[in-house]
């Protein structure tokens, strides 16, 4: 069954749920090899996203995600709001005039989002950042729907090889962002990017994975 834009935005709000269930867990990790700000800027910049989507009316999954990603640039400092905000505008653009989409097409956007992050932040795995999460989690889920699996089985191997990504990142010493500035000090320390990331992809598993198993 095809991803509809009402699960798209059910998709986004448990995201929302996530970050500010883990808003005071996100910033202790920042705090650690960053600006101990990650889980507060994320929060508030997902309750703006909440607001907008309140206000929406056409159903639409690209200007739903060009929407997120608009608002998360306007309202979260730090390099959360650019990298966010690339992620849901680049998505964004690939499920442009789509009122749904399909497992693939949804694959695509999520690599699309991806790609883009990479392009803006210049970061490979490795580096300790979100993208540690966010690249397994899209050959995860690319791997799993060209073996046939359902959607469901699809989302669950993608949010298990984010946690996974996520997980690695704690022995690595940072080569981007803030905590590069740290050296062998960042060692030792989960990368609070790459755990709200995997907090992104669980929420998809969640919520989309829940809703094709019961429509299938």
């Amino acid at each position: 069954m095809p991803i509809s834009d009402s699960q798209i935005s059910d998709w986004i709000r448990a995201f929302a749920a996530a970050v500010a269930e883990n808003k005071k867990y996100l910033t202790e990790l920042d705090s650690a090899i960053g600006d101990a700000d990650h889980g507060i800027n994320m929060s508030r910049g997902m309750q703006a996203v909440l607001a907008k989507l309140d206000a929406r009316q056409a159903a639409d999954i690209g200007d739903l995600l060009k929407t997120v990603g608009m608002t998360l640039v306007s309202t979260v400092g730090g390099a959360g709001g650019p990298l966010y905000g690339t992620l849901f505008l680049q998505m964004g653009t690939s499920a442009a005039g789509k009122p749904e989409l399909s497992d693939d097409e949804w694959a695509a956007a999520l690599a699309a989002g991806v790609a883009g992050v990479q392009r803006r932040g210049k970061a490979e795995p490795g580096d300790k950042t979100m993208i540690d999460a966010l690249v397994p989690a899209v050959e995860a889920v690319k791997s799993a729907l060209a073996e046939g699996s359902a959607l469901d089985e699809a989302l669950r191997r993608s949010a298990e090889a984010a946690r996974e990504g996520m997980t690695a990142t704690i022995p690595l010493v940072a080569r981007k962002g803030r905590a590069s500035y740290l050296g062998e000090r960042s060692a030792n320390h989960q990368d609070p990017g790459a755990t709200s990331s995997w907090l992104l992809l669980q929420a998809a598993a969640d919520t989309l994975a829940a809703k094709d198993s019961q429509q299938r």
